[in-house]
């Protein structure tokens, strides 16, 4: 049941979006105190933490929630709901509540126009529950009569949707975590997995569908064959070890290793390291989760969206926070050196699809 009148803790989310979160390293206003009580001060959680709890009020609140994300400064799980009941559960529950005007419901249908009208190369969309809005990106590829349809169909969707626009080009990252070459492209490493106690390694799937046969290094003899690819759609690859090669279940972090024990799913607000053969390794916050990107080549649905800079060459390369997997690098805008976003497939999406775990 939604009350739509003025809550005591509506959140001030105007001006928020994915530049503020980029400017403010994720530190988000939040809710007003209530005049006449205090606001219960919202648990201290770790990011694993706050996920367990989203996931459970997710449940309880059924659909009086209307997303979550993580302040990484306060270190506390904020929850997006529709009504004084709902934001009393949350608090309860040690979460910090916001009573917002959108519901998942309508974010979702809100997505949904858009996967119908506005699939245009070079746009992406993700909900965000800083605004509580649907945020559509136009990189600079998306000019005149493009540019003028998306912003129609964003303006059709009232305060569901708001549109931003990219300096960047979004474009999946595959050039020609460790370099890993063929057919004249080279492309990252993601993690060393185990199928049916075999050795293998996932990447990017537009690695995958653009070679066959990988080497350690350009010109070198076969370490691993394709063995399946998913892109566009999705975006992983899982690549069988042919060669007698070393295969830790860790990261390369130029200078050091990382030892990766779990997959895991990531957290709006959480921060985040990516490791790639061109840039090697960069940190940054998940400003997204299930965004789409229309990439030249076509749509991909259900990635991480980060503020980690990338470029060509890092795809297929690992996401990750301690010990956790998180991503693949898919691609993105920018680059390293003036800064851009980056998305990336989930890595337990990965496993389930080839049946294969982290080792």
């Amino acid at each position: 049941m939604k009350h739509r009148r003025i809550p005591k803790r509506r959140a001030a989310v105007a001006g928020a979006g994915i530049a503020a979160l980029v400017a403010a390293g994720i530190t988000f206003q939040t809710a007003n105190a209530s005049e006449n009580s205090p606001t219960p001060t919202p648990d201290t959680l770790s990011v694993a933490k706050a996920g367990k709890l989203a996931s459970s009020l997710g449940k309880e609140l059924g659909a009086d929630a209307a997303g979550t994300y993580y302040d990484a400064k306060a270190k506390a799980l904020v929850v997006n709901v529709l009504n004084e009941s709902a934001a009393d559960a949350v608090e309860s529950a040690g979460g910090k509540a916001r009573i917002v005007e959108n519901s998942l419901a309508e974010l979702k249908s809100a997505r949904a126009t858009l996967d119908d009208k506005a699939a245009v190369p070079g746009t992406s969309w993700a909900m965000d529950p800083a605004t509580n809005k649907v945020v559509v990106t136009a990189d600079r590829t998306v000019k005149g009569a493009k540019l003028d349809k998306v912003a129609s169909i964003v303006k059709s969707l009232g305060g569901k949707a708001e549109l931003k626009q990219s300096k960047g080009e979004y474009k999946a990252f595959i050039a020609g975590g460790d370099a890993i070459w063929g057919s004249g492209s080279r492309c990252s490493l993601g993690f060393n997995v185990v199928k049916g106690g075999e050795p293998y390694f996932l990447t990017a799937g537009h690695c995958g569908n653009a070679v066959k046969s990988w080497s350690d290094s350009q010109g070198g003899s076969e370490i691993g064959a394709t063995e399946e690819s998913s892109f566009p759609g999705n975006d992983y690859a899982i690549v069988k070890y042919t060669a007698d090669t070393p295969h830790p279940s860790e990261v390369n972090l130029y200078g050091g290793t990382q030892a990766i024990s779990k997959a895991g799913d990531a957290t709006v607000g959480q921060k985040v390291t990516r490791s790639g053969s061109t840039t090697q390794v960069h940190d940054g916050d998940v400003t997204a989760l299930d965004a789409t990107v229309n990439y030249q080549e076509g749509q991909v649905d259900g990635l991480i969206q980060t503020t980690v800079c990338a470029e060509p060459g890092d795809s297929g390369g690992a996401l990750f926070a301690g010990d956790t997997a998180l991503g693949l690098t898919s691609g993105g805008s920018g680059d390293c050196s003036s800064g851009g976003e980056t998305f990336f497939q989930p890595v337990p999406e990965a496993l389930s699809a080839y049946g294969a775990e982290i080792g």
